[in-house]
């Protein structure tokens, strides 16, 4: 009965749940109630230790996230809410409602957010989440987000610079930025810096309109195009460019780069014949951008090593499809 003995039990009985990577239904819903059960009568640190060690685990108890994401202290919520997968948008929205500060930069660090998620983002956020979530590459905007946005935190030189920095903001969108951190330029030498920043975010856009042309002009290869923008940690310029590669949107592109699951952009580099070590350049970025251990990605590299290509083949057919009847 006593905390430390809960403690115990909850370690002992997760490392038994996390050695199945598939667990059964039955499975998950037994260690969810001894996890549900155990988790209100232990002390912050341990709290925050379990938290940490199951953020990332995609088999997790969608019940289990949840209640470690809505935990009032934000050191335990922290990591899953920046990692899990379990987690939907209608949780991430409730979270961002109802929580501090500090929960809401946890989630402006997800690697991905939707529209509906960054609007509550925007609306309700101090300044530390308005200049998270703006250099946020993988966080779209809605109209009505990006305006309140720039209402918000038009006149923050930091949310100026991290919005000029990005590549995936439209012609219209990018003018807007532009304009306004050039009228914050005359106000001091850093502003001039958020100038020059939303220059090289123009300059960038307009690189890889070029590399496109390139590619197409087959004056470089996709295996040199996609190292150096991984290399250079451009993820949406990348996604950009293995989404035209691949016949998909953009959206489809970025959202198998950018999420936890390891399969889709295997797949994807697999079907456009992309080697070994440019595809490790591709793991180095979301190794980065996700906290993966160097293990981890030594093990993906060796999957994709044996991954079929007609495999990969018939799912890009189907991805295609897809693509076109959207």
């Amino acid at each position: 009965m006593s905390s430390d003995s809960r403690r115990q039990l909850l370690n002992a009985v997760t490392d038994l749940f996390l050695l199945d990577s598939e667990p059964s239904d039955t499975s998950k819903s037994h260690y969810g109630e001894i996890a549900l059960h155990t988790l209100p009568h232990l002390g912050g640190e341990d709290r925050k230790h379990y938290a940490d060690n199951v953020a990332a685990v995609p088999s997790l108890p969608h019940a289990v996230a949840v209640s470690l994401a809505s935990d009032t202290d934000s050191e335990v919520a922290k990591l899953v809410l920046k990692l899990s997968p379990v987690l939907t948008d209608t949780d991430l929205a409730a979270i961002a409602v109802s929580q501090t500060q500090a929960h809401l930069t946890a989630i402006a660090e997800r690697a991905r957010l939707s529209e509906s998620v960054t609007d509550i983002l925007v609306e309700r956020g101090d300044s530390a989440v308005l200049r998270t979530v703006s250099g946020n590459e993988g966080a779209q905007f809605s109209d009505h987000g990006f305006d309140r946005l720039l209402q918000r935190g038009g006149d923050d030189v930091v949310v100026g610079e991290a919005l000029a920095r990005r590549g995936d903001l439209s012609p219209q969108r990018a003018q807007r930025v532009l304009r306004i951190v050039e009228q914050v330029a005359e106000q001091g030498e850093r502003s001039k810096d958020s100038a020059d920043l939303a220059r090289q975010a123009r300059q960038q856009r307009l690189e890889v309109k070029l590399l496109l042309a390139d590619l197409r002009a087959q004056v470089r290869t996709l295996a040199e195009v996609v190292t150096m923008l991984a290399d250079e940690d451009r993820a949406f310029h990348l996604a950009q460019v293995i989404a035209a590669a691949g016949e998909i949107s953009n959206e489809q592109s970025l959202r198998v780069l950018l999420q936890r699951e390891v399969s889709g952009i295997a797949v994807l580099a697999r079907a456009l014949d992309l080697d070994k070590e440019t595809f490790r350049a591709v793991l180095s970025l979301r190794g980065r951008r996700l906290y993966f251990a160097a293990k981890t990605i030594e093990d993906d590299l060796r999957d994709y090593a044996r991954l079929d290509a007609a495999t990969a083949d018939r799912t890009m057919r189907f991805l295609r499809l897809k693509t076109k009847v959207a």
